[in-house]
């Protein structure tokens, strides 16, 4: 990787069920895709993303995410380590915006991604996660936030939620992730839909589409 130190992207939810587990593994897969080197930071006491990985069969190494399970305080100390091994530092943060591993994850983060799942509830946990982050923001100028809509279906419910997202502060991100079989598969696997080949064609197009999104908003595009 180049002399600079890599991109520290959070993931952060205030719920369970909001798919951040899945978002931040996608993320690591195409990172991977486009030749970048990926670090995922697991922050969350379950250890999702730690023991999607440890699933995985013996795939080739070049293949297999590199996940590090870490306390805030841990991250906080290693952070610069971490972004001297790679171009970008994914961190999967707990589901709870009050928990210290979380506010850790935005005090070093460069970018705060919101998985929105379009239903009601999941739209009155994500303004407050966005409070948060606006916070934050006004306390760090190297923080950015936005929202990604995720797991998303196509019904007229799922239409108007997405309207209304358009109505908070962070910006919404040009791309979506949708609710298919290979995100779930993927994790079967212990990888990214980028192992599943084209039976994931779709999931894969949505994934590139993400990274191209975040990387505008992480200004390396």
């Amino acid at each position: 990787m180049s002399s600079s130190l890599g991109r520290v992207v959070a993931v952060v939810s205030q719920k369970g069920g909001a798919g951040k587990t899945t978002v931040a593994i996608q993320l690591g897969g195409g990172f991977h895709a486009i030749g970048a080197s990926v670090l995922l930071v697991d922050l969350d006491p379950q250890e999702s993303a730690f023991r999607w990985a440890e699933s995985a069969p013996l795939l080739d190494s070049e293949l297999q995410l590199d996940v590090r399970k870490m306390s805030g305080l841990e991250l906080i100390k290693h952070v610069a380590e971490l972004q001297r091994e790679a171009d970008y530092v994914v961190l999967d943060t707990p589901p709870s915006i009050y928990h210290p591993s979380t506010l850790a994850a935005l005090a070093v983060a460069h970018l705060a991604i919101v998985p929105a799942v379009p239903s009601p509830t999941d739209l009155w946990s994500t303004l407050a996660v966005e409070r948060l982050i606006l916070n934050r923001m006004e306390q760090s100028h190297r923080l950015h936030g936005c929202i990604l809509p995720n797991r998303v279906q196509n019904t007229a419910l799922a239409t108007d939620v997405l309207e209304l997202l358009h109505e908070f502060t962070l910006p919404i991100v040009d791309a979506m992730l949708c609710q298919r079989n290979a995100y779930a598969q993927s994790a079967v696997i212990g990888a990214s839909v980028f192992q599943l080949g084209s039976a994931a064609e779709a999931a894969q197009a949505e994934v590139r589409k993400l990274i191209a999104a975040i990387l505008k908003q992480l200004g390396d595009n």
